[in-house]
């Protein structure tokens, strides 16, 4: 009989808990738990004449705890959390605008109403607070409160002492803090238990002591950077499947580098005193006694041979269904045999310019390998699936160094250009669409917009509208063989104001990418009808191939890759001066050719050598260039603003937003702001069609 009685309140109290460890677990006042959990007890004790009292308190408890859920609801808003948090920091203007009457995140729109705070579906999703010159406290403690919180940029300010107890924020995925005054050391618990974590870069700051071992078992960490701080001692293992990104240079460590890390490159570990991995082999290895190395050899003897008993047993017993499978599928075919077509056989169809037929399973659904939805980016955009694609009017644009390109006309209307890469087999589904979510937030007018893409292992789409127009490539190069006057001077200007506009934007809105762009040429810029440039092929340096990308992209040919074997903030910089005197001069820059083997005598030194012999030499500049009269003096100007973007020494280089203001101050004409060219309108109006078949192929060269 005690177990009737301890029945209301045994199932009561369960619920109670269960409500509180779950997702409403801040509903939950203390004191209501404890109340509940004593009023259990001594009532579970009651014999059955108390059976109505216990009704009595039941009723009671499920007041209390609908009054807790309705007190919780009022509880601390994102505005108050975000508050609470910039009353530990140094004031200045990086809150000036974060108003307490209004949310910081637009619920219907996603984007954020306070700077400085990024918003996904309605929330605050993270915190970018770079060059602020922030001081203080990190007060982790308030940012645990916000659900959705996921990443904080906290580069180049002033921030001292140890780092917060980063365990407290466990959602946390990515994480900045490079470029401060930290110091001190890193205890485990600092990171312990941070499950999802997959980027902190802590570089250039001071921390000293050993390496944290916690970091070789976050299972999620991808990128780690470390480099230029006080580290001491040996590396601890690192067990992480795929390791991306990680840096130790410039720190104190000594000893073997770990077999987890041995796929990096030597750069990634200058500085030290480490041996071992892709370094020099340790001088004192310790030795193997003999019996040791007999065991190894006989339990490895063992599980090859019975790997090969598991095989043989397994191979045999599907030997023969799949016989009759294949005897069934060859009676069932015309001609007796079947041929399964795979999307990679359609496009490959599709690039030799054959139609592809619709290919539809015995039942009548789609092919199991087309049953992959193309993921859109762009809710304004028609949406189509793959097999649309592979059923459109295609025409090749161009075969480059990541894949093919071409134009695919669909059923419905809508022109696309599709994009094969075949260069990014390494990088994992999930990184892969949250890195393509991050460029379809994406929006700017020198921007071409990444509308949709496909993934599959062994290759990825990616999909944009079609522009009618071919690249800047093809008019500094091609307009000659086709027939068409060069550019001139404002239409020149034009396109590079326009280029440093996109690369400002994507430096603004990528903060944690080291080169945002990372493979910028001519090529790589299109012109729409009125001679707007828009950049194509930017951001892939995340997700391309790092032994391809090191040996075909633009962001590895520049000279601090060359010298010290990394890219940098302003190696972007670097390949946009390259493009300024190409645009200026007309002359195909020597390392496009040269295919990053280098040479002594670049496009820059060239330009440069020529400056210093007189510094009002217009012979520099393209002799076809058209609208130059009272503009040679800003002419001048523009090509030394691409001299100093190019500069070796990186102290001196320009970054993206001091060379933004100084081609801002550029004119067409001397002396007159609001002068406009005659033959800007002239190459305002200027069509494409009719371009011969060898440019209109390589208007979208990957």
């Amino acid at each position: 009989m005690p177990s009737l009685q301890r029945k209301p309140y045994y199932y009561y109290f369960s619920f109670v808990a269960a409500f509180c460890k779950g997702a409403h677990r801040q509903v939950c006042a203390p004191p209501l738990l404890v109340y509940a959990m004593s009023a259990a007890y001594r009532y579970s004790n009651h014999n059955r004449h108390h059976l109505q009292h216990q009704r009595h308190r039941l009723l009671l408890l499920t007041v209390l705890l609908a009054a807790a859920v309705v007190s919780a609801s009022s509880g601390s808003s994102e505005a108050e959390i975000l508050l609470r948090f910039s009353k530990s920091l140094s004031k200045n203007d990086a809150f000036s605008n974060w108003n307490p009457n209004v949310p910081p995140c637009d619920k219907k729109t996603d984007n954020n109403n306070w700077e400085n705070v990024i918003c996904e579906n309605g929330f605050v999703f993270g915190l970018r607070l770079e060059n602020k010159g922030l001081s203080g406290t990190i007060d982790v403690d308030a940012l645990k409160d916000l659900a959705n919180f996921r990443t904080i940029s906290l580069i180049n300010n002033n921030f001292e002492g140890p780092l917060p107890i980063m365990s407290k924020l466990a959602g946390l995925k990515t994480a900045y803090f490079s470029n401060n005054k930290f110091s001190g050391q890193i205890d485990n618990n600092v990171f312990e238990g941070m499950h999802w974590l997959k980027k902190l870069h802590i570089a250039n700051n001071q921390f000293t002591g050993e390496v944290p071992s916690i970091f070789g078992q976050l299972p999620k960490l991808t990128e780690l950077r470390l480099e230029n701080n006080k580290f001491e001692g040996q590396l601890p293992d690192f067990n992480q499947e795929r390791i991306m990104d990680m840096n130790f240079s410039n720190n104190s460590l000594m000893g073997p580098i770990p077999r987890g890390l041995s796929s990096l490159k030597p750069s990634s570990f200058e500085g030290n005193d480490l041996c071992d991995g892709p370094l020099s082999k340790c001088t004192s290895e310790p030795k193997i006694a003999l019996w040791t190395i007999i065991l190894v050899v006989i339990a490895v003897a063992a599980a090859i041979a019975a790997i090969i008993v598991v095989i043989v047993i397994l191979r045999q017993r599907k030997q023969t269904p799949e016989t009759e499978a294949r005897s069934g599928a060859a009676n069932n075919s015309p001609g007796g045999a079947t041929h399964q077509k795979a999307p990679s056989a359609d496009l490959d169809k599709m690039e030799q310019g054959q139609v592809v037929a619709p290919d539809r399973s015995p039942e009548g659904g789609k092919r199991p390998e087309q049953a992959q939805k193309i993921q859109f980016l762009k809710d304004d955009t028609e949406k189509f699936d793959l097999p649309d694609l592979l059923k459109a009017s295609a025409e090749i644009l161009g075969s480059g160094i990541f894949g093919s390109t071409y134009k695919a006309a669909l059923s419905t209307g809508p022109v696309m250009v599709v994009k094969r890469f075949r260069q990014m087999n390494n990088v994992g589904k999930e990184d892969f669409h949250e890195h393509m979510r991050r460029l379809g937030r994406l929006s700017h007018n020198n921007l071409l917009p990444i509308v949709a893409f496909y993934y599959r292992k062994e290759e990825k789409l990616l999909v944009s509208e079609y522009v009618n127009n071919v690249s800047l490539a093809v008019h500094l190069h091609g307009n000659k063989s086709r027939g068409q006057p060069s550019l001139d001077w404002p239409a020149r200007l034009k396109i590079v104001k326009g280029v440093a506009k996109g690369l400002l934007y994507l430096y603004n809105e990528l903060p944690s990418l080291t080169a945002p762009h990372g493979h910028l040429k001519s090529s790589n810029v299109l012109l729409n009808e009125s001679y707007e440039p828009l950049l194509t092929d930017y951001t892939l340096l995340p997700v391309v191939n790092l032994e391809h990308a090191q040996e075909h992209m633009i962001a590895y040919k520049s000279p601090e890759f060359k010298h010290s074997g990394r890219i940098t903030r302003k190696t972007d910089v670097w390949t946009f001066g390259v493009l300024i005197l190409e645009i200026l001069t007309g002359k195909f820059p020597s390392n496009f050719l040269q295919q990053g083997k280098g040479s002594d005598t670049d496009l820059a030194t060239w330009v440069q050598s020529v400056v210093n012999e007189d510094s009002s030499n217009v012979d520099v500049f393209e002799k076809d260039m058209r609208g130059t009269k009272n503009s040679e003096g800003e002419m001048m100007k523009l090509l030394k603003i691409g001299l100093s973007c190019c500069e070796l020494d990186m102290d001196k280089r320009f970054d993206m937003k001091e060379a933004m203001d100084r081609i801002e101050e550029v004119k067409e004409r001397e002396g007159d702001d609001d002068f406009y060219s005659s033959y800007a309108s002239e190459a305002d109006m200027r069509s494409s069609r009719g371009l011969s078949d060898d440019f209109s192929q390589v208007s979208l060269n990957i």
